[in-house]
């Protein structure tokens, strides 16, 4: 049982940033923007304990993600996060990351997300939209939001706006985001749970309401699991032949790049010759198709029928 928790353990993060496979697949993404993203990478791990000890391939799947978003995922900037889950890592992106990709579209005039606090707030109408704010700035010595406000106009003039309370945020973390901690917050929900209410109510009303551009796509698909399905427990499976998923991980990712050298040295190689093809004419009454039926004959017109009798 040790030799099989070291194996979990054998391969770091920092050894799989360290691998040429591993470099490309930034690189590809990422361009000379890579190194530094994966040094970034390795200080979030280093950073925390719970993702030092999940599986580390999860954890660079995570990464590539936001990597292929092209979003940065320090997590005290609120883009993108990577959260541990039963052993695995998973992508979650922040309110932050959905504004970022928002505002790469060019379609929208207008976008906010705000907290609405109890002496701000009068009344909500959902089915108009009107709704009775009047902001009140002072320091709110850790006072709860009651709700939270989300709205967005397109430059076609379309325009729309969501409210939510807290309390229906948070039924709907307690419902979707297993990861959260059920009845008591934990994680990223408990840090920063006024943030990622905020990106409850932008993710609905980008989603459901504004373009769906590839890029929104790509975050809806990476974000989905942890909203909308309960996510599994895919902890790497013990194998007394094969050892832990995370060594799979390592091969796949050599088989690749050895694959891809090998398709580099094919495509290098001069084309051969083709071989000089006989003519051969089939006269009437010839097999075709393996039949004794006669032989088809083209006309001007560039239809095909069979000879008549």
């Amino acid at each position: 049982m040790n030799n099989q928790v070291a194996n979990t353990q054998q391969i770091t993060v920092k050894q799989f940033v360290n691998m040429n496979s591993t470099k490309k697949r930034f690189e590809d993404v990422l361009g000379k923007r890579a190194s530094q993203f994966m040094s970034s990478l390795v200080s979030v791990v280093n950073s925390n304990q719970n993702l030092q000890h999940v599986d580390a391939g999860s954890v660079i799947n995570s990464a590539l993600v936001a990597a292929a978003l092209d979003l940065p995922i320090n997590p005290s900037l609120g883009y993108m996060y990577i959260v541990p889950y039963k052993g695995q890592a998973q992508p979650q992106m922040g309110y932050k990351g959905y504004i970022q990709l928002a505002q790469r579209s060019g379609q929208y005039k207008h976008l906010n997300a705000i907290a609405v606090y109890a002496d701000e707030f009068q009344g909500w109408n959902p089915l108009t939209e009107e709704i009775d704010y009047q902001p009140n700035f002072h320091d709110r010595n850790g006072e709860q939001p009651v709700g939270y406000l989300g709205y967005l106009e397109l430059l076609n003039g379309f325009q729309k706006t969501v409210y939510w309370t807290r309390e229906q945020v948070d039924n709907h973390r307690k419902r979707f985001s297993k990861m959260s901690g059920g009845n008591t917050p934990k994680g990223v929900w408990k840090d920063n749970f006024d943030a990622m209410a905020l990106k409850t109510v932008l993710r609905n009303l980008l989603t459901k309401w504004g373009p769906m551009t590839v890029d929104m796509q790509t975050a809806y698909n990476a974000d989905e699991e942890e909203h909308d399905e309960i996510p599994r427990d895919v902890t790497p499976e013990q194998s007394s032949d094969q050892g832990y998923q995370t060594q799979d991980i390592l091969n796949s990712f050599d088989q690749a790049q050895q694959k891809e050298k090998k398709t580099t040295k094919e495509e290098a190689k001069p084309a051969k010759k083709p071989a000089k093809a006989t003519k051969k004419t089939a006269a009437k009454g010839d097999e075709v198709n393996g039949t004794s039926e006669s032989q088809e004959e083209l006309f001007p017109d560039g239809t095909i029928t069979p000879h008549t009798k």
